[in-house]
Formats: structure tokens, sequence, C-alpha cells
């Protein structure tokens, strides 16, 4: 067996067999796989993470695909994890978003995973934030997210992203309209793709509308720039990643404010989502192994009392087990 330290080495050295069967434990919550991102987690915090999203059809892995090639021309190192649907049969990912990139796969330095969405709808999966940082502590330069979708709720990666770039295409005025106030919140960058369609002067003018309509005239502000691309041409991704540099120079620079506001957002939604992770497999577990769990399933059947009661009282026994455990008068203050 690995053991922690090794891994920790091997992945700090950038060893792609290790990096990869770490991510596959964090994927499928292997509790070994926490002590070696305790070890990575002082080694984070180098790599610049770009979020892609946007309704599905609109070319985002096209796009993506066509950001390493050009990201990978000027030297950089990449990370690349595609949020998949999940397969209703596997559970895993369906991989269709890594197919189509699938000409860097013999690329060393760049690293690409697809993640199953595993039924988690806010655009990215739980365990997006820690395959980002063992991608990190790789050594990568660039990290790309690709989302499985947006919507109004569909915004986490804002809280994952320094850049968070919306994808449309022309003829979604309708729907531009119907998602607006969730993109206008996480949108750093707006993409037309397939540009050479009929009706991309209205999708301009559209998102031009609401940005002016939401637009803060200061210094620590950023009004998102709209960039047309064909992406399968590899038409204006080059002007695409000039923008994306414009937005980093901002967030160290003018907006450094809004940048330690986003890095805090993402330590805040880390601790509690693993708080939250943490406390819910516990309970559950120790539910699922308990004699009453059928007959609280039974209860529920016969609708002889409801799930938020007996969650109530699920926690009531929990907290006061725990008191138990850690004996009397613990937890009191002297007095």
């Amino acid at each position: 067996m690995t053991k922690p330290n090794d891994s920790v080495d091997k992945i700090l050295a950038g060893d792609i067999r290790t990096a990869a069967r770490l991510i596959r434990d964090i994927d499928d919550g292997v509790p070994s796989a926490r002590d070696v991102l305790k070890a990575l987690y002082p080694h984070t915090g180098n790599a610049y993470v770009i979020g892609i999203s946007g309704f599905p059809g609109v070319g985002k892995s096209t796009l993506v695909d066509q950001m390493i090639e050009q990201y990978r021309a000027a030297g950089k190192r990449l990370g690349v994890l595609a949020v998949d649907p999940t397969s209703p049969f596997s559970g895993g990912a369906m991989l269709g978003d890594r197919v189509r990139m699938q000409r860097h796969g013999t690329d060393p330095e760049v690293f690409i995973r697809s993640l199953a969405t595993r039924g988690h709808f806010g655009g990215v999966t739980r365990s997006t934030q820690s395959i980002i940082d063992v991608l990190d502590a790789m050594g990568k330069d660039i990290i790309l997210v690709e989302t499985v979708g947006v919507g109004q709720d569909e915004v986490d990666i804002v809280t994952t992203a320094h850049t968070t770039i919306i994808t449309v295409i022309p003829g979604m005025g309708d729907d531009i309209q119907a998602i607006k106030a969730g993109i206008l919140e996480v949108a750093d960058i707006f993409v037309i793709n397939k540009a050479d369609r009929e009706g991309v002067e209205r999708t301009r003018n559209d998102l031009k509308n609401m940005l002016e309509m939401n637009a803060k005239e200061t210094d620590e502000s950023w009004l998102p720039p709209i960039v047309e691309t064909e992406a399968v041409r590899n038409r204006g991704v080059a002007s695409l990643l000039s923008r994306v540099e414009d937005h980093k120079a901002f967030l160290f620079g003018h907006g450094r404010k809004q940048l330690q506001q986003r890095l805090q957002k993402r330590a805040w939604k880390d601790l509690t989502d693993t708080i939250r992770e943490t406390v819910t497999k516990e309970i559950v577990d120790r539910l699922q192994q308990s004699p009453s769990f059928r007959s609280m399933i039974d209860a529920l059947v016969e609708k002889r009392t409801d799930p938020f009661t007996l969650c109530e009282n699920i926690m009531e026994d929990f907290y006061a087990g725990k008191e138990k455990e850690s004996g009397p008068g613990a937890g009191s203050e002297d007095r």
C-alpha cells in the first residue's frame, strides 16, 4: 500500500498515475484520500482557475479544446475537468466531453478528467474543489473547469473559478432574458459561440442591454466583455484568452478586493461542504446500521409519520449520543 507521504511527494513532482489514483479515490469518497489532501493543501493556490459554463449544445467542449491548444502553444501546463452527466447504469461520467478533447490526451502537460455530476445540480460536483487542489499541487498553470450546464441555480462555478466564462449562441434571446438574474452574478466574460449563425447581433445587443442596466461605474467594478467565437474554426479564441488575461490583471490590480472576497467565498464553501459531507455521512452510516432504520422506512411508506419529524428525532438522538460519549460535564464551563 502506498503511504500518504509517498503519494504527496509523487504528486508534487507531477506524477500523473499517482494523481489519477488520488482523483479516482476523491471522486469515489475513499476516506484515505483525505490524508493526502491535508498534506497537499499548503502547496495549492498557485494555479489560475477558469470556469466555462452555458447551456448544453452551445459548444463548450469545442471551445475548451481550442483553449487547450492555444494555452499549450504558450507553454502553459493544463488541468482540465469536464463535469459530465451521470450514467444511469454505472453512476460514472458519460465521458462525452473528454472524447472531444482526446487529441490532447497524449500530451504529458495536459491532464484531462471527466467527473460525474452524481445528482449534484450546482454545475460542479462536490469533489471538484479537492481535485482542483490536486492539479494545482501538481504544478498546473491553468485549470479549466467545464460545467454540465447553467441556470439560475447552477452558479456554483463562481465559488470555484477566478474567471467564469458564460457561453451562449445566437438565437438565445428568450433564454438569456430568462436566466439573466443568475448569469449576471457569475459571468466575468460572455462568449457568443457559433457567431457565424444568424442572430448574433441581436444576441450581442441583449447581453449589452443586460450589462448596461447593471453596470457600476467604479475602479473596483468589472464590466464583462462580450467575445464572438467560432470554436470549431478556432476563430475568436485568441481574443477570448486575451480577455481572460485582462480579467486576471484586474483581479490582481484594481479588483484585489473582489479577488479576496472570491477567495473567502471559496474557503467558506469548501469548509461548510466538508463539514456537511462529514456529518451527513457519519449520521447516515450509523443510522443504516441501526435496527430501527427499516421501521422508519415502513412508517414513512404507511404515512404514520413524516421525514421532517424523523429527521428531528434522529438529530436529537445523534447529539444526545455525542454528549454521552464525551462524558459527564463535557463542554460545561467552570463556575
